[in-house]
Order: C-alpha cells, then structure tokens, then sequence
C-alpha cells in the first residue's frame, strides 16, 4: 500500500485556506475522506455532495458509502478494484478515482434538498431546560424559540442511534454547552439543542443535550417503508405547537407520551 494519506495539496498550494481533503486508510477495505473547510456547515455539505457523487458512479467495488459530519467512509473490495496503467495497487487506483470524483464536488450539492416540517412543543414537561438555555444565552425563552424554528436548517448526518439526525448550524446566539451530567432516558421525540447545533431523540436514550421540546412525530419506526423520517441532506423547518396540540398529535400518531 502507498502512502496512506492523500492530500488535495493543489488547491492548498494555491490558497492554504482553500477547500481541500484528505483520504487516509482505516484497515485494508476502508478509506475515509475528510473535507475540510473552515466553515463547518460547507464541509458537511460538500462530504454529503461527494457520498451522493460516489453513489451516482455505481463502483462496483464499493460495498458501502457512510457519510458522516464531515468524513465520508468508503467500504471497498480490493480484488474489484481494477487496475490501471498508473496504479501498481488497488489502493491506489480506488484512490486516483476517488480524486478525480473529490475535484467535481460542490458545497451546494446538485438537487433542492426535501423539506420536512417537525412540529415542536417547546418548554414545560416537552422541554425542562428551555429556561436555562436561555439564561445561559442572555436570551429570552421566546428569542430561543424564534431562533430554533426561525429558518431551515441542515440535516447534516444520521448517528448515534437509528434515525438519529443532528442538524446545524443554528444562529450564533443559541450555543449553550452540553449538560455536565447526562440523562440517563431521554424520551422519543425530544428536541436537544448544545453547540449551535440540535438533534432529534428517535427513541429512549441516554444524552447530554439541552432539551428545549419535543415533537409528537415518529422520528423512526422499523416497521415504515421509509423507517427515517428525515435523512442527511434533508432540510427542517421546526414549527411550534400548544401542548393541546401535542397531545392531540400525539393521539393521532400513536406516540407514546
């Protein structure tokens, strides 16, 4: 195997700040490429962009694609990997493929990302630590409200549990940090906010994040068609609702409360 991190060290030559990557091996059947870019937010657009593009090409080498904030894991075979008259080794042939691919990626990607409404119930029992976040930011309970649901925001990767989504990056005001001491059962549905960024419980779970509210969608269920209900790449719009409201959706949807 050759040198096991790639670097796009053109566009670095060019401008240190630049956009770049790095591709690095993680075993014998895994690279994973990092897009880098001082903006969080655009790297994250620009690994999604470019697990969509490697999707597109159909590789028939590549088992998985995993995009994650701002990596993006590739799962190959090396033994489908074919060889070419500059590559001496699959790695490096997977490797001159996936540059060429890396070059064409764009921070807006190449679709209008799906829209997905998420009602929101925000404060009281749905969201016990509205009032210190708000305190912690110097802002009202009805300025964090504003600013959570004020714009869309990114469905920037799917983790930690099944359907999980963390999405960012919200306004500059609403940056509160984790909890020092973490829940240990965090109810489905819950809306967690810390760090400019705010997450979605899919099911009972332990976390550290600030809950504000909670939404009486199903964020995941198995047994759908589509067992996610929001995917990276995806855009939310979080929408509040009466605690009347929530119950009432709540009954129609089958959530437990």
């Amino acid at each position: 195997m050759s040198a096991a991190i790639s670097v796009n060290d053109a566009a670095e030559a060019i401008e240190p700040d630049a956009p770049g990557w790095t591709i690095h091996a993680s075993g014998e059947r895994l690279l994973i490429i990092e897009l880098q870019d001082r903006d969080r937010a655009a790297a994250n657009r620009r690994a999604r962009d470019f697990a969509a593009r490697v999707a597109a090409e159909n590789l028939p080498y590549v088992s998985d694609i995993v995009p994650a904030m701002t990596t993006v894991g590739i799962h190959y075979a090396p033994h489908k990997v074919p060889a070419d008259k500059d590559s001496h080794a699959p790695y490096d042939a997977i490797v001159a493929a996936l540059n060429r691919l890396l070059k064409t990626v764009s921070e807006t990607g190449s679709a209008a990302p799906r829209v997905v409404e998420i009602p929101v119930c925000y404060g009281g029992e749905h969201g016990p630590d509205l009032s210190e976040v708000a305190q912690t930011c110097g802002l009202s309970v009805a300025e964090v409200v504003e600013l959570h649901s004020a714009s869309l925001v990114d469905v920037m990767m799917l983790g930690f549990a099944p359907g999980h989504p963390y999405l960012g990056m919200l306004d500059t005001r609403l940056n509160p940090p984790r909890r020092a001491t973490p829940r240990t059962a965090v109810a489905p549905g819950s809306i967690g906010l810390a760090n400019r960024q705010t997450v979605i419980y899919p099911l009972t779970l332990p976390g550290g994040w600030n809950l504000i509210g909670r939404t009486p969608l199903a964020i995941f269920d198995a047994a759908r068609e589509a067992p996610c209900l929001v995917n990276a790449g995806d855009q939310v719009r979080f929408v509040p609702i009466t605690a009347q409201q929530f119950d009432t959706l709540s009954h129609n949807a089958g959530v437990s409360p």
